[in-house]
């Protein structure tokens, strides 16, 4: 069992304030806490999980303590409407000082508010092989419940750091080109194969930031076919890298 103050921790990291100054958050269900356990065992301070889930996992508990608990239990610390089997408290992840640029792709994110875009633009970073991405500070936050969720694991082998796109850009102009999302671009898919370069992804409101726009050395459109207004911010992510990334 758990004492109350081990409780009220967990519970605590629900609040972003609480997540920051103890570099800590939660992961929730089997697939999400299993693929942390693989991809960053050293990360996973402590998990707590059904008796049957731990009977199931076997091997992969042997390096972290690992506490039975009910069903009752889980409910009181899980951060889901409906708890899933597990909760692992995960250390965070060090941000990198220097970003590797040079024949790696790297995607900025002007302003990705909604949570649940942000980690599903993650997951489709770690499908195309994209390992680095740049957030503005009024992306979400990359330890939100719902980011970390949405990645369904990726969150352990894409790196995210939280940058001033505007101060950044132009030293990263200097070593690679730049792409930007925009409604007067270029037909995407009329543009040659990248094996490097920053593509930068804008809000679903209101797009590219002019400032950001004005940085980036080509403009890309996805053009439209009906009537829809806009697209999805993760959905335009997994367009543009379809049609840049090299096979």
């Amino acid at each position: 069992m758990l004492s109350k103050t081990k409780v009220k921790y967990i519970q605590s990291l629900g609040q972003k304030k609480f997540r920051q100054s103890e570099g800590m958050f939660l992961a929730e269900g089997p697939k999400l806490v299993t693929e942390l356990l693989q991809e960053v065992p050293q990360k996973v301070q402590e998990v707590y999980a059904t008796a049957d889930w731990i009977a199931e996992s076997g091997d992969l508990l042997k390096q972290v303590n690992c506490v039975s608990v009910d069903e009752a239990m889980l409910e009181k610390i899980s951060l889901l409407s409906t708890p899933n089997k597990v909760v692992a408290l995960v250390k965070q992840f060090e941000a990198a000082d220097n970003i590797e640029l040079k024949n790696q792709i790297v995607l900025a994110l002007d302003g990705i508010q909604d949570p649940g875009n942000l980690g599903t633009i993650i997951r489709i970073a770690d499908w195309f092989g994209v390992h680095q991405i740049v957030c503005s500070h009024d992306t979400a936050e990359l330890y939100n419940p719902k980011v970390v969720q949405s990645t369904m694991g990726s969150i352990a082998r894409v790196g995210v750091v939280y940058k001033n796109l505007a101060e950044w850009l132009p030293a990263a102009k200097n070593e690679v080109r730049t792409y930007a999302t925009a409604l007067d671009g270029m037909d995407v898919t009329s543009d040659k194969k990248i094996k490097e370069g920053v593509i930068i992804i804008g809000k679903e409101s209101k797009g590219v930031s002019p400032r950001l726009l004005e940085m980036a050395n080509v403009k890309l459109t996805i053009k439209r076919k009906g009537k829809a207004e806009s697209l999805n911010a993760a959905v335009a992510a997994g367009i543009m890298l379809s049609h840049l990334t090299s096979q």
